[in-house]
């Protein structure tokens, strides 16, 4: 019987026409059952038959979509070899084999990486507005990423009429705006306070998502200090130059021993002026040790109350004698408006001889003109009222104490104090609001609050990670889902994991609140809220504004409504819980139906088959599957991209994937403090493709734990990811140390850890998995076939004999975590896109009984393929990408992705357990549509969804209490093209 690994097409032009009319086709589109033939030579531990399924693509052949030849998988074999399977061979195989060519389903140029969706294929110009000199509104307003979770610096956002600046684009920056329905298309400038993962993690996906926006897209002016660039070098590697063209950068080099007391000014026309001025800090060594990293509220200097002034002499000399390195550096921006003109008065103008017209409105513009009457110039002063100076605001950003040191003696922020002893009156510039992003660790210094009094009477906005802030959610949608869903059933949906403020206060590491420091009454000291604002413009407004702060709804209150909305909740969750609790007896062939109230009437397709060996005396401590982001594309206001965190308990984790605002998810499920320990007991992280919702997330995840373990010894992490990602890393690692070594999926794939065991591959050209693949035939690109030049892209080949001590630290990693593999395989989505099987070891119970270990496969993002069905044969659970409904095969086709019945279908032919759908296109923004009649064992993903290998036989059944949550919801169109068009998202 042949394998699965050698699957071939089976059908010709005339065969494929006989297929579309046999009465066993159904009306849908084709399944894929309806044109591949496949055999399962045998089904390990699971009961299942032996089935004859048939396996393809869905016959449509979609408009302007280039449909390419094989996905057969052909091998060379050995003379032998290949005359016995020749006898067996029908004619009707002989036939398909000059057949490949047939339309396969799916895109050939996307896979070649040639999509013209995979390239800019727009200019990406800068908008020019024409701006408003006389703005009638102007504000800043605190845009609160991060701040429930600690994991992010909060943006800034400084809003004119025709102009928005962003200070600090941190991870779920979009989300939050999308939230918030603050418009990202009118952003002209954002502003980095620092360059870094905790300030700068949103920014690839936001240069994505403006450069996908209308009809021609968008770029936007970034700016940061010098080391700027080495993050845009690291974001070449997936993002389109055009997105980027406008990235610049001010100040010295890092390296440069200059003094570093000098303004700059990126920004200077009617409407702003913004300077930087940058911050070193004192010593880099201080520096190394006390970065921001783990939870910001554990800071093992907090307390730090004293340093010894120098001059300005000494600190040069003393920044010297340490090197400084990239990301070291930090801002302070300077916002002033432009001074508010007099009163016009008529009375005077007329009196120096001017006639009403276009003169007077020159000098309220001021511009001296020509008296109509007499033979003088007149003055903008001469009929103007005393003038208001413009309103300033300060964004500081002092992320440590050795930086204090630097700030406290800047002599360039000396004309915005207000100390008379240092200057005249007249020469003060009066500042009216700092906003300070600076830790808590920092700003609860006594040097700290000492230069925030030297300011005077002024509004201090306290926004950096204030405790208040942590029982706030961010996203309220995503918790207001998140909390009904709980309350529906716990057991899959657990309560965020946050700490309680009286909890946090309790902690012997965090520090003080705003409300303990000391400084003078005229200092007004408050705690930052999400979308509070200060007006600048209209002057009369001039101040705090909490109108737009949204209102914090509490569990009870969301419950509440949930009830009154669905009454037949309340005996739906006592079902599911009585389900659940008598589960055992459910999965051995039981059966329970709930008829009050006629909630919910046990579907036919229930009725569930023997539970898998690999299943028997499992605990709750064995593995846990968190998805933490179940979104494609871009974040969502409901669901985020792309994460799964496997949780092995006291051995680890795994994680599959990291999109942007992965630590975020992370903390929102485990509690800030669960979420280090989580991070601090990574085996393993694993890419599937370099498309910017699947990896963006995983420098701050590497930070984080690089300073979590910073005094521990301890390995680099593993990561394992296609080529381009390691581009992407290397690059960064010039700005930020990750502390992680890189293996290439190519060198995990069966027949490279096959080689590996064995140790017989000497070549060190690079073609360690490439060459055995070859020999097997279980690549989907082997040589001879269509798609081997997909697998060949340009760049360096990986180093068999670098990645061999590799591979010997991830097998011994994966064994101490009880896996027995980690395994990549190639899948089509665009070129070197993979998926990967997780396989924990077996085991012994207390009786002497072998028990197989479980398996679990994640597709990654792919079109059905011979190559996920033979990795998901017998696989405990299958998580599948389903971005796509039924009905939407063209563009599924079109974008190299699945449907939801393409998912289930490959689930089916592998044998697979469990299957768990996610990556749901951002057009379904709560729930993704599907047809419950084929879900006999798969389950749709949410966020923050936490599947227990020991509750996996009752995972299917909570899909009928779900439809009745979920039952008013309608389908809304969130973009989901938005990223199309730079290839970032799908």
């Amino acid at each position: 019987m042949p394998q699965i690994s050698s699957l071939r097409l089976l059908f010709s032009s005339a065969n494929h026409h006989a297929l579309l009319t046999s009465p066993l086709t159904p009306k849908s589109p084709l399944s894929l059952s309806h044109l591949f033939k496949i055999k399962h030579p045998f089904l390990h531990t699971h009961t299942h038959k032996p089935r004859r399924l048939l396996f393809a693509a869905y016959s449509r052949k979609p408009r302007n979509i280039e449909r390419p030849g094989s996905l057969s998988g052909s091998r060379r074999r050995s003379s032998s070899s290949s005359k016995t399977e020749n006898k067996g061979k029908s004619a009707m195989e002989e036939s398909s084999s000059s057949a490949i060519a047939e339309s396969v389903g799916f895109n050939k140029r996307r896979a070649e990486g040639k999509d013209k969706n995979d390239g800019p294929r727009k200019n990406l110009q800068l908008k020019v507005r024409k701006l408003n000199p006389v703005n009638t509104i102007s504000y800043v307003q605190i845009l609160g990423t991060g701040m429930d979770t600690q994991d992010t610096t909060p943006s800034v956002l400084l809003f004119f009429d025709k102009q928005r600046f962003i200070f600090n684009a941190g991870e779920g920056l979009q989300r939050f705006c999308t939230e918030h329905k603050i418009k990202l298309s009118k952003i002209d400038h954002i502003f980095l306070s620092r360059v870094c993962s905790e300030t700068a993690g949103g920014l690839p996906g936001l240069l994505l998502t403006l450069a996908g926006m209308g009809e021609e897209g968008m770029s936007v002016n970034v700016w940061g200090p010098s080391d700027l660039k080495y993050l845009v070098n690291a974001m070449k590697s997936f993002i389109p130059n055009a997105a980027m063209v406008h990235a610049r950068s001010f100040g010295p080099p890092v390296d440069s021993s200059g003094a570093t007391d000098e303004l700059f000014v990126p920004i200077n026309d009617e409407v702003v002026k913004i300077s930087a001025i940058l911050l070193r800090p004192r010593y880099s060594k201080v520096s190394k040790t006390t970065k921001e990293g783990s939870s910001e509220l554990d800071d093992s200097l907090v307390g730090v109350n004293h340093f010894e002034k120098k001059n300005s002499a000494e600190r040069m000399q003393s920044t010297a004698e340490f090197a400084l390195k990239p990301g070291d550096l930090a801002v302070v921006y300077i916002c002033e408006l432009p001074e508010i003109k007099g009163k016009f008065d008529p009375k005077k103008a007329a009196a120096l001889g001017l006639r009403p017209g276009p003169k007077c409105r020159e000098l309220q513009l001021g511009n001296s003109v020509q008296s109509d009457h007499q033979e003088i110039m007149v003055h903008p002063g001469d009929v103007l009222g005393p003038s208001v100076p413009g309103p300033i605001v300060l964004v500081v950003d002092c992320p440590t104490p050795s930086h204090l040191q630097e700030l406290s003696s800047i002599h360039s922020l000396t004309p915005y104090y207000s100390d008379p002893s240092e200057q005249s009156k007249e020469m003060c510039k009066k500042v009216d609001c700092v906003i300070h992003l600076s830790p808590a660790s920092v700003m609860c210094t006594t040097e700290y609050q000492q230069w925030m009094s030297r300011f005077g009477e002024v509004q201090h906005v306290m926004a950096g990670h204030q405790l208040k802030n942590v029982e706030i959610p961010i996203l309220k949608s995503s918790a207001r889902i998140a909390t009904r869903l709980n309350y529906l059933c716990p057991q899959f949906f657990p309560l965020p994991g946050f700490w309680s403020l009286p909890q946090l206060k309790s902690l012997p590491s965090v520090s003080k609140g705003p409300s303990e420091f000391s400084l003078p009454a005229s200092c007004q000291v408050i705690t930052a809220e999400n979308l509070l604002k200060f007006h600048l413009r209209p002057y009369a407004q001039l101040g705090l504004d909490r109108s737009g702060i949204p209102e914090v709804t509490s569990r009870r209150k969301i419950i509440e409504d949930l009830i009154t909305e669905i009454p037949e909740i309340v005996d739906a969750s006592e079902h599911i819980t009585q389900m659940l609790h008598h589960g055992n007896n459910i999965a051995n062939g039981g059966s329970m139906t709930l008829q009050a109230n006629n909630v919910v009437i046990e579907e036919p397709w229930l009725h569930e088959t023997a539970l898998p060996s690999c299943l028997e005396g499992i605990t709750r401590e064995d593995m846990e599957i968190v998805l933490l982001g179940t979104g494609s594309s871009q974040p969502s206001k409901y669901r985020n991209v792309t994460s799964i965190f496997i949780n092995l308990f006291s051995k680890g984790s795994v994680l599959l994937d990291c999109g942007e605002g992965t630590l975020g998810q992370l903390k929102r499920r485990f509690s800030i403090e669960g979420a280090d320990e989580a991070v601090k007991g990574l085996r393993c992280i694993w890419i599937s493709h370099i498309h910017a919702d699947h990896h963006t997330g995983i420098a701050r995840i590497l930070a984080l734990r690089r300073d979590l373990l910073n005094e521990t010894p301890h390995e680099p992490l593993v990561v394992v990811g296609p080529r381009q990602l390691k581009i992407f890393l290397d690059a960064y690692q010039k700005l930020e140390d990750l502390d992680m070594q890189f293996l290439d999926c190519r060198q995990t794939t069966e027949a490279s850890l096959k080689t590996f065991e064995s140790g017989e591959n000497k070549d060190v050209n690079g073609s360690v998995g490439v060459q055995n693949d070859q020999k097997d035939g279980s690549n989907l690109f082997a040589k001879g076939s269509r798609m081997e030049s997909y697998w060949k892209r340009p760049g360096s080949p990986a180093d068999a004999s670098a990645a061999f001590p590799l591979l010997a630290m991830l097998k011994r990693v994966l064994r101490e975590a009880g896996l027995e593999a980690l395994i990549s395989f190639p899948v089509i989505h665009c070129p070197q896109a993979y998926g990967v099987v997780l396989k924990a070891a077996d085991r012994t119970n207390s009786t002497g009984k072998k028990i197989p270990g479980w398996k679990i496969v994640y597709s990654g993002d792919t079109r059905p393929c011979p190559e996920l069905v033979a990795a998901s044969h017998g696989a405990t659970v299958l998580i599948h990408e389903a971005t796509f409904e039924d009905g939407m095969v063209e563009e599924a086709i079109a974008r190299n992705h699945s449907t939801t019945q393409e998912a289930i279908e490959v689930g089916d032919a592998a044998g697979a357990y469990r299957i768990i759908l996610t990556h749901f296109s951002q057009r379904y923004p709560k729930i993704p549509v599907f047809d419950e009649t084929h879900m006999h064992k798969t389950s749709i993903a949410f966020d923050m969804m936490s599947v227990n290998l020991a509750d996996l036989p009752m995972l299917p059944r909570v899909l009928p209490y779900l439809k009745l949550l979920f039952r008013d919801e309608m389908i809304v169109d969130e973009s989901d093209d938005v990223n199309v068009a730079t290839a970032a998202a799908i």
